[in-house]
Formats: structure tokens, C-alpha cells, sequence
């Protein structure tokens, strides 16, 4: 019997663990990850907040709530399994005024409605016990929301990946997909590759890449730079877990927060400003056809018209430090512009449909043999291994005929 070849087109934490997932349910299959960087994780996962999240925010049984919850026991098991990084240090959702309390209670009924484990729901007063330096009306603790290393996920998902005979090809660009009868045709410009099916994740080009594949345009990727700063180490003291705003429901984003990592440091931050590259990771960072796709985007257009006072907001914020700090200093209001310093920013691939609505669930599309993964953001990197099993497994995907060949 020949073999069966599944490519897998970017090498982030979610087409790793995919590539993985299936390369573990069946042993024999030849899987192979394409990346055109010379690293895994270089984008999206190597940038990251490093949070794996606990399901707070994510309205019952949309795939993130459900991929969330099921992705996070999987972390949790993998990196005690591979002695990697992973710290429960918890999570507080501040509420600063009266006027947050109702989006407050919203976000405790979903979690309640998730089955986030833990939930506490905190006075002013009482939230002091959890983080000592903050201030709030009120709070919802969640003590399993945890820390991580998804960079070091990513690596020992790639050496799986090998391990059980797969490859991750490095240095391969995809610039063209084609279709023969049953056989999918992945290329560079120097070499090309045939597989029996497909998967896309390739988080900032993701859009691009399923165009290749005949896939519509929408929705489209508008790149978005979140700028973070870092408490210096002698400040590290005014944060002991994660201390997280209440995220505006007209965004996917949640707001700048404080964020302590895996090495003791503490991040404050995002933003969102409009990245002028789609790997813009610095402000002078522009690349033309990058702004040009953005600028054209009709649901960019609607975007701007709709949001160009927050948008306003953010990038004032980007520009003045103390603007930026100010935001955080309302939750921890003993910080000021000397106890921080800047920190590497990240780019979140945000989806974008025609009407200027920010796509916020995930959304995965099938074209035959190939599958699309058109929006990953947050928690994505919590929910890879879920997404990975729903990849493997779930029988809309396509992939599922390869368990029964």
C-alpha cells in the first residue's frame, strides 16, 4: 500500500502540534511541516504572552471555549510529562469601577458556564490577599489560568513530530498549491512536494496561503502590533500572577495587563497599534505590499471608520510612555515610568471579515484534501493540542478518512 504524505504549511505551536497529533495517531504516516523562517515557533508563538488560559472569556460552546478547556489539561499533562515550564500562578479580572461590574459578571458567567475550575468572586478588599499592590472595586480569581514556555512547547512538539518519523522542513517557502485528482501539490520556488492532504496554518500569511489554495479571501489577516514593557527586576515584587483588565466586549482584545513569565520577569502590556508589516515587530518596521493588502481590505476600511477613536487611543499610547503607563497604573497604582523599560513587541494575526467585523472565534475551513485554518489568535497556543485532536479526528476535516485507510 502507498504511503499517505500530509503536509502541514507553518511551523508555529498550532501546525506543530497538528503535525504531531496526526504523526502520533497513526504510525507509518509520512507527515512533513513547511516553514519558510529557519526556526519553528519564529512568529506568532515565539512572541507571545506565554499565557496559558483558563476559558474565562470565551462564550459557551464556541470552539474556543470548548478547544480552550480541552487544550489546557492537554498542556498541562504534556509539559509535566516533558518537564517543561508550567506554573499556576492565577489570574485576577479587575473590575477598577461600578461601571465594569456588569461586564464583570458576564465574564464570571461564562467561565462558570465553562467549567473554569476555582472561580472566586472578590471584594476590593479581598482581591488584596491575591495581589497586594492592585486596586479594584472587584475581582474574579482564577487560580488555574497558568505560565508557560510555548516556544519550548513548540520544540518538543517538533521533536515529536520526528521522532515518530515526520520532518520539519525549514527554509520552504510556499508559493503555490496546486490540485491533481486526489493529490495536493505544495511549492517553493526551487522544489515541490506532493501530499495526499493538506493543512494550513500559517497564522500571519494565513490568508495568503489559502488563497494559494483557491480558498475566498475573506477573512482577511490585518496585523496588529502589541507593544509591551517590562518591569525592571527590582519592581518584579509589584506582581505576583497575572492582574488582567475587563476586556471591552467590542474587541477580541483583552487590554494592557501585567504578565509574569516563566524566567520571574513581569510584561505590561499589549496594546494594539496597526503593524505596517505583516512581521512589523518594530514601528519602523514597513513593508509596502503588507500596508497595501491592509489598506485595500474593504473590512479594514469599515474597520477604521468605526474605531478610528480607539484606534486614536492606542497609538497615543504607543507614543507616550507615560500614557502607557498610566493605563496600568490603574490597576497597580504604585508603578511609574521608572519601573519599566521596553520589552520585544508581538504581531496577532487578526481575521477580518468584508463588513469591518474582527472575526473572534476560530475558524477553520475544508477545501477537498486541504484544510484552512483561517484564525488562531489567543488561546490558541493553549487549545493546540485540542485543535490537533479536532484536525486528526473530526470527520468534516478530510483528515479523518486517513484512520481509515
Amino acid at each position: 500500500m502507498a504511503e499517505t504524505r500530509v503536509g502541514v504549511v507553518g511551523a508555529g505551536i498550532v501546525g506543530l502540534a497538528i503535525a504531531r497529533g496526526l504523526a502520533l495517531a497513526r504510525p507509518g504516516l509520512k507527515v512533513t511541516v513547511l516553514d519558510k523562517e529557519d526556526r519553528v515557533a519564529a512568529h506568532q508563538t515565539g512572541h507571545n504572552s506565554g499565557v496559558a488560559h483558563a476559558g474565562l472569556y470565551y462564550a459557551p460552546g464556541s470552539l474556543k471555549a470548548t478547544l480552550c478547556r480541552r487544550g489546557i489539561g492537554l498542556l498541562k499533562e504534556f509539559c509535566a510529562d516533558r518537564n517543561l515550564p508550567y506554573v499556576e500562578c492565577g489570574k485576577l479580572v479587575i473590575a477598577r469601577d461600578a461601571a465594569e461590574l456588569g461586564a464583570l459578571e458576564e465574564i464570571e458567567r461564562r467561565a462558570t458556564a465553562n467549567g473554569v475550575p476555582g472561580l472566586r468572586r472578590l471584594t476590593g478588599g479581598a482581591l488584596t490577599e491575591i495581589e497586594p499592590h492592585a486596586t479594584g472595586v472587584a475581582a474574579l480569581h482564577s487560580p488555574t489560568t497558568a505560565i508557560v514556555d510555548f516556544p519550548a512547547v513548540a520544540r518538543a512538539f517538533a521533536r515529536d513530530v520526528a521522532d515518530a518519523g515526520g520532518e520539519v522542513r525549514l527554509g520552504f517557502e510556499v508559493v503555490r498549491i496546486g490540485r491533481a485528482g486526489d493529490r495536493v501539490t505544495a511549492a517553493s520556488p526551487h522544489e515541490e512536494l506532493t501530499f495526499d492532504r493538506l493543512v494550513i496554518c500559517a497564522g500571519l500569511h494565513s490568508d495568503r496561503v489559502a488563497r494559494l489554495a483557491g480558498d475566498s479571501p475573506a477573512p482577511a489577516i490585518i496585523p496588529f502590533r502589541g507593544e509591551y514593557y517590562r518591569l525592571v527586576p527590582s519592581r518584579t515584587d509589584l506582581v505576583r500572577g497575572l492582574i488582567y483588565p475587563v476586556p471591552d466586549p467590542r474587541y477580541p482584545f483583552l487590554g494592557v495587563h501585567f504578565t509574569r513569565r516563566v524566567d520571574g520577569g513581569v510584561d505590561i502590556g499589549p496594546n494594539a497599534v496597526l503593524a505596517l508589516a505583516r512581521e512589523g515587530y518594530r514601528r519602523r518596521d514597513v513593508r509596502p505590499a503588507d500596508l497595501w493588502d491592509t489598506i485595500r481590505w474593504p473590512g479594514f476600511r469599515h474597520l477604521a471608520r468605526r474605531h478610528w477613536r480607539t484606534g486614536a487611543r492606542e497609538l497615543y499610547g504607543s507614543a507616550v510612555k507615560r500614557a502607557f503607563v498610566a493605563e496600568a497604573r490603574s490597576f497597580v497604582p504604585e508603578l511609574t515610568t521608572a519601573d519599566v523599560t521596553p520589552a520585544p513587541a508581538g504581531v496577532r494575526a487578526q481575521a477580518v471579515d468584508p463588513d469591518g467585523s474582527l472575526v473572534d472565534d476560530f475558524r477553520i475551513g475544508h477545501l477537498g484534501p486541504i484544510t484552512t485554518i483561517r484564525n488562531a489568535p489567543s488561546p490558541a497556543a493553549t487549545s493546540s493540542l485540542a485543535i490537533a485532536e479536532l484536525i486528526a479526528f473530526s470527520p468534516p476535516s478530510g483528515l479523518a478518512a486517513l484512520h481509515r485507510r
